[in-house]
Order: structure tokens, then C-alpha cells, then sequence
């Protein structure tokens, strides 16, 4: 076996580990959002409990709590947009550079 092959095998078993260990250590695992640890946390502080500032935008537009799936929908776009914006500036750094050092070659 060539060192690549070994070094993709080992990749491949610790990504199969790495996707697989969760499923056995995490069973019965209950997990929330920020916004329930936070209001948790506030109400252990103070002694009362939390009540939120004001309603969420969506939820006042609707009138009513938005269904789960509707939420992720939201979380994904935002996090497309969000990727981008990233990737887009990051290409302009990129060009940037090959440009500037394409200049300096030729200089």
C-alpha cells in the first residue's frame, strides 16, 4: 500500500468514527437551543423567572409560533447567505493576490 492509500484509509476509519461514537455515547442525550439555556440560566440568577422583552418578528406576522421545519428553512438560507458572502470575499482576496503577484513577476 502506498503512504496515500494509507493515509485516506486512516482518514476514512477516524470520519467513520467520528460520524458513528455519537450515536452510542449520546443515547437518550436531550438537547436545546441557546435561547432555553440562557433563560435558564438568567432565571437560576435572579430568582424569577425569565420573561422575554419582546415577541419575535416572524412569530407577531404569522401570529403564531413557527413550525419547526419553517425554522430550519430560515437557519439555512441565513447560513447560505452568510457562506456567500464569506466564499465571495474571500475569491476577491484570491484574484487579489495573483494579480499582485502576476505584477510583480512581470515588474
Amino acid at each position: 500500500m502506498t503512504k496515500i492509500k494509507k493515509k485516506v484509509t486512516i482518514l476514512l476509519v477516524i470520519a467513520a468514527l467520528i460520524a458513528v461514537i455519537p450515536l452510542f455515547t449520546l443515547r437518550g442525550a436531550e438537547f436545546g437551543g441557546s435561547d432555553d439555556a440562557g433563560s435558564k440560566t438568567v432565571s437560576q440568577i435572579t430568582g424569577k423567572k425569565y420573561k422575554p422583552w419582546f415577541k419575535p418578528v416572524m412569530e407577531t406576522w404569522i401570529g403564531g409560533e413557527l413550525p419547526g421545519e419553517v425554522e430550519s428553512l430560515l437557519f439555512c438560507v441565513q447560513t447560505g447567505i452568510g457562506v456567500g458572502v464569506i466564499a465571495f470575499f474571500m475569491g476577491r482576496l484570491v484574484e487579489r493576490n495573483k494579480k499582485e503577484n502576476k505584477q510583480i513577476k512581470n515588474d
